[in-house]
């Protein structure tokens, strides 16, 4: 006699504005390892100091070859995930990448419970959503993800590089 399957699902009622976030990070030149190799400890460390909203993260390995690995997180809202990749030390890797990729690229796809979606691909090829869709460029209106989701800036820290230096 077969058993039934034991179908589960999850009650999202506490979480009424979580976000997901995919991330992902592939070598596209021999250097590009060493770029790879090096944020695996940074990314440790600051899951560890576990920064507010931060529900849970876990790594995932996209492909051998190319390298391309990445991670899934889950934030309690966009707020949260903002602010955290606004500060320090994120703020400093992101900066420090885009102004030297080191021979890798990154991407990221943000997923909201309301059905927004949000991306953003560096030195990428065809990747998740741009691998169907259309491309523009993030520049102007595309330029930080609270752009690129039609709302509004808000005071604080300002994104990691200015558009103007890119």
């Amino acid at each position: 006699m077969t058993r039934a399957p034991n179908r589960t699902t999850a009650d999202l009622s506490a979480y009424p504005d979580l976000v997901v976030i995919y991330l992902g990070m592939r070598v596209n030149e021999p250097r590009g390892l060493r770029t790879l190799a090096s944020f695996g400890p940074k990314i440790r460390k600051s899951v560890e100091a576990q920064p507010d909203g931060l529900l849970l993260h876990e790594n995932l390995l996209f492909s051998l070859f190319p390298p391309h690995a990445g991670m899934r997180q889950y934030w309690r809202d966009f707020d949260s995930l903002e602010r955290w990749a606004r500060s320090l030390p994120h703020q400093q890797w992101w900066q420090q990448f885009l102004r030297d990729r080191g021979g890798a690229g990154f991407w990221h796809e943000t997923y909201f419970r309301g059905g927004q979606i949000e991306p953003v691909y560096i030195d990428m090829p065809g990747t998740g959503l741009a691998k169907f869709a259309p491309v523009s460029p993030a520049r102007g209106s595309l330029f930080s993800a609270r752009r690129r989701l039609g709302m509004q800036e808000r005071s604080g820290p300002p994104p990691g590089i200015p558009e103007e230096e890119l």
